[in-house]
């Protein structure tokens, strides 16, 4: 944790999954400040009262500052100082963006913009940007605001980088299990309260990670990125079917209701495209992606023969490693949501 010794980290949307998960790992290290960026206040004074009943040793460190990426001048009140950004504010639900795109576009797309300028003007290093499976190939308005929130991070890593300044990065992950708004919650509930699992389609495939992995692979990206590069992990999946099996055998089987998929919904998801399979590296267990650093002077550009433009293959849920129903519940026990459901302890 050498590079983060005294060093000052901001995490954009830190009230969320990802944001309590990073406080987890980063807290009793040596570094110096961390910021919570967000717009619920709610959420940040539960957030703070939980600190200093559960860490009061170290919860001095965490400085919650209230604003929205929406908003450059709160972003940049909240800049001064920053070492290091993990970019994680966002609008995620599928379904509430399709009924309102332009509250996607705003956060994530005009949003991201406003944090990555606001970093380039105070010198902050490092910044890792959060994605999703979604941004590759998108159908839904989720998926479209993320893809343009990814091109927003290059375009702008471009400029950093011809600057000699900032180091701009993007990660994209899949399903994070157990995270607010995801389905495992919401089948637990339904299990608790005696009523069936409604699952879209049994057949639909998934990405499965848990928060740690979450943080581990932006802790990866920040120590390895070149600007503008993508980090990839190589995640396992499972079928919707089976992840509500391995739900129902570890708190019971209630019965389950197929409802159909939801708006904007795909029968698996991509993590890497097959166009950026062609530039990407296998560093074991991530892939980088690296930028793409051609310019607008396409004159010098002279094709002679066959060019290949794409590999055979994208890297999706259905291709990947494929957990069965045991599988799955080995999986879902690494998660704290999990456990501490299993042991009675009530979340918020």
């Amino acid at each position: 944790m050498s590079e983060f010794n005294n060093a000052t980290l901001m995490i954009t949307g830190g009230t969320g999954s990802f944001g309590s998960t990073v406080l987890k790992h980063f807290l009793s290290t040596d570094i110096g400040e961390i910021r919570i960026f967000s717009r619920d206040e709610k959420k940040q004074d539960d957030m703070r009262h939980d600190l200093q009943a559960k860490y009061p040793e170290h919860a001095g460190k965490v400085k919650f500052y209230i604003g929205d990426v929406r908003n450059i001048e709160s972003v940049r009140d909240a800049m001064p100082g920053v070492d290091y950004i993990f970019h994680a504010a966002a609008l995620k639900q599928v379904p509430s963006c399709e009924f309102f795109p332009m509250e996607a576009v705003r956060t994530n797309v005009i949003g991201t913009d406003n944090v990555l300028h606001a970093a380039l003007e105070a010198g902050v290093k490092r910044v890792v940007c959060l994605s999703t499976d979604k941004a590759a190939y998108p159908i839904n308005a989720m998926g479209i605001s993320k893809a343009m929130m990814e091109h927003v991070i290059f375009a702008n890593a471009r400029v950093a980088a011809e600057r000699g300044g900032t180091v701009i990065c993007c990660t994209r992950y899949g399903n994070v299990m157990c995270s607010r708004g995801s389905v495992i919650p919401r089948f637990v509930e339904q299990i608790k309260s005696g009523d069936p699992i409604t699952i879209t389609d049994p057949n639909m495939t998934r990405f499965l990670m848990n928060l740690d992995e979450a943080v581990e692979l932006v802790r990866f990206a920040f120590n390895h990125a070149n600007p503008g590069d993508l980090f990839i992990q190589k995640a396992d999946a499972s079928t919707i079917g089976d992840l509500a099996k391995a739900v129902q055998k570890l708190f019971g089987d209630t019965g389950t209701n197929i409802i159909g998929t939801r708006h904007g919904e795909k029968l698996y998801e991509t993590l890497m495209t097959r166009e950026e399979r062609l530039r990407s590296e296998d560093m074991g267990q991530y892939f980088r992606v690296a930028a793409d650093n051609r310019d607008l002077n396409y004159d010098k550009y002279f094709v002679k023969g066959q060019v290949m433009t794409e590999a055979e293959e994208s890297y999706t849920s259905h291709n990947t490693n494929r957990l069965d129903v045991d599988g799955v519940v080995d999986k879902l026990l690494t998660t704290d949501y999990v456990r501490d459901e299993l042991n009675g302890v009530k979340h918020e």
